[in-house]
């Protein structure tokens, strides 16, 4: 990869891997933080990544930047562990974004990363995996029961409208 490619992937990419994990951390300046990290990995590795792969090693670098920095502050919980009828809301909202934003939030990190990367960035389950270091089972599991938990969140679309 030249300089040149670099400094295109740069401006293609970096607005993306910023809004991803963002989206996981909801901490702006940690999230600026890992996108400066990921691309001077890539500056530090460009000789052995190409082109075509430039992408998928922004974001595979980025998660797991995130998920070291995540282990370090905090522990790990799992969707087993959370009590759904404290997370569903009965009264009505009308603004989706928000109630769906929210419940995102409350997702075990893996589970959102593979949701955010599915449903907002559109990765297949094959580059999900290759990004997460995942097997695609895997990735298919937690996206299923990360919808599974924000359906039982948000409840009926009538709750929300």
């Amino acid at each position: 990869m030249s300089i040149e490619e670099y400094n295109a992937a740069v401006d293609k990419y970096s607005d993306s891997v910023y809004r991803f994990i963002l989206k996981n951390l909801s901490d702006e300046e940690r999230a600026k933080d890992i996108v400066q990290d990921s691309f001077e990995k890539l500056w530090m590795k460009l000789e052995n990544v190409s082109c075509n792969k430039v992408k998928s090693y922004l974001f595979s670098t980025a998660y797991h930047t995130m998920i070291d920095m995540l282990r370090k502050s905090k522990k790990e919980t799992g969707i087993n562990n959370l009590d759904l009828s404290n997370h569903t809301s009965s009264e009505q909202y009308s603004d989706l974004n928000e109630v769906l934003h929210k419940a995102i939030e409350k997702l075990p990190d893996t589970q959102r990363s593979v949701i955010l990367l599915r449903d907002y960035e559109g990765y297949s389950y094959n580059e999900i995996a290759e990004i997460t270091g995942l097997s695609e089972s895997q990735v298919k599991v937690y996206i299923y029961r990360g919808r599974m938990f924000l359906r039982n969140y948000i409840g009926s679309l009538e709750t929300v409208i």
